[in-house]
């Protein structure tokens, strides 16, 4: 039998510098990207209000972590100033993890998030 569940999606973005170490190639000069990063949280249960999650909660927290890393230069940011890649697929587990201890709860916990490098590129990081 199917498992039921409800999700809900905030996109967001955040300008940043980075530099890919140990990479060959010019994603290993300094250079700059727009991600966009999107938010997926899902829970099987609406609300006493009919809702999972309230969007402005995701929001704020994500908003949070995107105050963090816009426009900075990325490779002077823990957990990316020692050996930590600032990758776009690193990027987004940060941003996963950052907004999962923001937000999770028994009833609802961010499953996927999505960093958008350029318009066609795209990495992802999330529960298997």
């Amino acid at each position: 039998m199917s498992k039921h569940v409800y999700e809900v999606m905030v996109e967001t973005q955040f300008s940043a510098a980075h530099a890919l170490r140990h990479y060959r190639g010019q994603g290993e000069s300094v250079h700059g990207h727009n991600w966009r990063i999107q938010v997926f949280v899902r829970g099987e249960k609406l609300d006493e209000n009919h809702i999972l999650v309230d969007f402005r909660a995701v929001r704020e927290a994500t908003e949070e972590v995107m105050r963090y890393l816009d426009h900075k230069h990325l490779n002077e940011l823990p957990p990316f100033d020692q050996e930590l890649n600032p990758s776009t697929e690193n990027i987004a587990a940060f941003v996963f993890h950052q907004v999962a201890n923001r937000i999770n709860t028994p009833h609802y916990q961010v499953t996927l998030v999505r960093a958008w490098e350029t318009p066609t590129t795209m990495a992802a990081y999330g529960l298997a």
